[in-house]
């Protein structure tokens, strides 16, 4: 069946290719990301997070007191609540926690720092509401993965307390684009392409930039004293050695991190998981994973 299903969503990607203007490509991503509607038992509300646009949501028998702070993935080029609608409220759901979603800005309107300075806006608006950085778990997919740990290097920097712990889906965290699966696995990754990782960094971290700045490339970051970190990834994607190398960085670092690598998957893949059991899955082991470290 998971065979059956993956192809499924390949054959749904192959039949809306990734257009050229920047306003098409967030057009495309928010039709693909919600070809399967919210569950009819979820409640969404949209919220200002101190001038940051976010959206709320809460199943019945979650606990509001704890919260999913989440990231969409897009290249920080494109994405939004939208497209990653169905994927965080499931996470919600089985993490058994409220969840706030963020719009951060977007490259090439707004580059780096932009969506780091939403991201710390986004925690501070939390942390206002009295929440407890111990009830607050942090996640994102791919860009939105990149996004997550730099708030945590934001965090630690200025002596805040950090989030509960990090989950991480198909992660970008080398912008250098040094990664071996780069190439080994091109041929079968229908998403994330090496010319399209350079175009989306050239649009969000100029040239000018050094992007083994660990702030662009969390990979390149000293992780000490990080919370625990659980990294999921496809073995179908050209990003597995991004994700492989950052749990290895980060065990060398004494953190308590899970890379999960699950065969046949693509980038981002839960994001589907309405039509896809393995996105699923991921979406209950992280729902785990965030209820153990949540206090």
């Amino acid at each position: 069946m998971a065979h059956s299903e993956i192809d499924a969503i390949r054959a749904l990607l192959g039949s809306k290719p990734r257009p050229v203007g920047w306003s098409e490509r967030r057009q495309r991503i928010n039709e693909v990301g919600s070809t399967w509607p919210v569950a009819s038992d979820v409640t969404c509300e949209a919220v200002d997070c101190d001038g940051v646009a976010g959206e709320w949501s809460i199943v019945p028998g979650s606990e509001p007191s704890r919260v999913l702070l989440y990231f969409h993935g897009g290249g920080y080029c494109s994405g939004s609540i939208v497209s990653h609608r169905r994927m965080v409220t499931e996470a919600g759901r089985a993490a058994g926690t409220r969840t706030v979603a963020i719009d951060y800005r977007l490259a090439p309107e707004h580059p780096y720092p932009a969506a780091h300075e939403d991201a710390l806006t986004a925690w501070y608006f939390l942390r206002r509401q009295g929440i407890a950085a111990k009830n607050i778990a942090v996640g994102g997919d791919s860009a939105g993965g990149n996004l997550t740990l730099g708030l945590i290097s934001r965090l630690r920097a200025a002596g805040e307390p950090l989030p509960a712990c990090a989950w991480l889906v198909s992660p970008w965290t080398d912008l250098t684009m040094s990664g071996s699966t780069l190439a080994t696995k091109d041929a079968v990754d229908p998403l994330i392409h090496k010319v399209y990782l350079d175009e989306l960094a050239d649009a969000y971290a100029p040239p000018s930039i050094d992007r083994r700045d660990p702030l662009i490339s969390p990979l390149f970051a000293d992780l000490k004293a990080f919370p625990p970190i659980l990294i999921q990834v496809g073995s179908a994607e050209t990003l597995l050695a991004d994700a492989a190398r950052l749990a290895e960085a980060a065990g060398a670092a004494d953190v308590d991190v899970t890379l999960q690598i699950w065969p046949h998957m693509i980038h981002a893949w839960p994001v589907w998981n309405a039509g896809l059991q393995d996105g699923r899955r991921a979406l209950a082991y992280a729902g785990q994973f965030i209820q153990a470290h949540l206090r």
